[in-house]
């Protein structure tokens, strides 16, 4: 097995689950946002085999793809706002690695490529929920990126070059997620309740988002691989229910006993108003059933972010 982008928020759990369910991991991760730490375990226990490089290196990625029977694809340029101020970039590390890997995936004779995408290749939704027939209209680099890229791994389907599968990740959340200046919205709230500072909402807090939480999607993306009615598909992989950024704050908040501390600034341009995922695709598929609740699922990043 091997995972791109494997030290990264999402890639590292998968990596645990690979790790506990006795496959051989290996993980390619250019490190400009994973960290060593999140996969440090298994690195000192010898169960993963690590190559810090990227994705676009043909040379780099054919040697890792020996003896590899699946291909986990998360290594990406994942930021909306970076993705507006370098398009260039972001098409050349999203588009073209992964058709350098799907290529090479090819060439080493991998069977199946798992390539997880994003919610955001459907821009402002036309209605919700929103299912996988839902027109695609990405209205960023970042989104448009990825959905060339799953376009990419549709062609290498239908030609019968390699087994692909698609995940449309909507707002994932989870321990190891981290702070950067492009950090979601539960990591900066986590942040500012921490240091008794407001949450800072855009516009009135009505917004609504889909999150899901990571242990979730890791499970998800591991068990599509050994699922026949996976291959070729398109899942959206969300809670499959709205939460507002008001009810958001307030959860956060009360997990550290504190009041409501809001501060509000004008909507930001751009901004989705309202998005959540229909998940009946994935349920009747992949049998996919998310276990984390929105309460519990944020607990479980309290010890992140202690005082």
């Amino acid at each position: 097995m091997l995972v791109t982008g494997g030290a990264g928020f999402i890639g590292s759990h998968l990596v645990d689950r690979l790790i506990s369910t006795g496959h051989i991991v290996s993980v390619i991760d250019d490190l400009s946002t994973g960290k060593l730490a999140n996969i440090e375990g298994h690195l000192r226990s010898g169960k993963v085999h690590f190559v810090k490089g990227d994705i676009r290196d043909t040379e780099l990625t054919r040697k890792t793809l020996q003896d590899v029977n699946v291909v986990f694809h998360l290594a990406a340029i994942t930021s909306v706002p970076f993705s507006v101020q370098n398009p260039t970039l972001t098409t050349d590390v999203n588009v073209e690695g992964t058709l350098n890997l799907l290529t090479s995936s090819v060439q080493e004779k991998v069977g199946k490529f798992v390539f997880v995408s994003s919610c955001a290749v459907y821009g402002e939704p036309k209605y919700l929920p929103v299912n996988e027939n839902h027109p695609a209209q990405p209205i960023s680099p970042y989104a448009e990126s990825k959905l060339t890229a799953e376009k990419t791994c549709q062609t290498f389907h239908k030609k019968q070059l390699l087994q692909s599968i698609i995940f449309r990740l909507f707002n994932v959340y989870g321990p190891r997620q981290g702070m950067n200046e492009y950090s979601g919205v539960i990591t900066r709230f986590f942040e500012n309740c921490k240091h008794n500072l407001p949450l800072t909402m855009y516009g009135d807090g009505s917004q609504t988002r889909d999150f899901i939480h990571v242990y979730d999607v890791a499970d998800t993306i591991l068990n599509s691989s050994t699922q026949k009615a996976a291959e070729g598909q398109i899942f959206n992989l969300g809670f499959g229910k709205p939460t507002t950024i008001q009810e958001l704050a307030h959860a956060i908040s009360k997990i550290y006993g504190k009041p409501d501390n809001i501060a509000r600034s004008p909507p930001r341009p751009g901004d989705i108003k309202h998005s959540y995922a229909d998940i009946s695709k994935a349920q009747q598929l992949l049998d996919y059933s998310p276990k984390y609740l929105l309460k519990e699922g944020l607990q479980t990043l309290k010890d992140e972010f202690t005082e």
